[in-house]
């Protein structure tokens, strides 16, 4: 993580820089985007309007996040953004529990895919306590 100092008026401020390209959730979310087409691809076609498309926005909306919050000045605006991240990522976590009970994927593809959404949310946690404590 690199640093930049922010003089406003008489008070320096350090403002934590990150490369969204770099980071390993940025890269796990772009991840469950991919996954998401290939699996909405099979959705009946009634759904192409309602659950493929709520699930194709809120995976594209986890890395997006991501990536708009590493363009703000401050860490406390940037968890902002991952904040809403973390929200779009629960938000699709339901909606693959929903996909599954209603028959539209697999045993194992929802396991699959319910173990990679819930290792971006604990990514995601975890680096908005890091940026928290700094």
């Amino acid at each position: 993580m690199s640093y930049i100092i922010v003089k406003n008026k008489n008070k320096s401020k350090m403002a934590a820089r990150h490369n969204f390209r770099k980071l390993t959730i940025w890269k796990d979310g772009i991840s469950i985007v991919k996954e998401t087409y290939i699996t909405t691809k099979t959705f009946p076609k009634s759904e192409v309007y309602a659950l493929s498309n709520q699930m194709q926005r809120c995976s594209v909306s986890i890395p997006s996040n991501i990536a708009e919050g590493t363009s703000k000045g401050t860490d406390k605006h940037f968890i902002q953004y991952l904040e809403t991240a973390l929200g779009s990522a629960f938000e699709w976590e339901t909606q693959l529990i929903i996909s599954f009970e209603i028959g539209y994927i697999s045993e194992n593809t929802f396991k699959h895919l319910e173990k990679k959404i819930q290792m971006i949310q604990g990514m995601i946690t975890r680096f908005m306590e890091n940026l928290q404590k700094s």
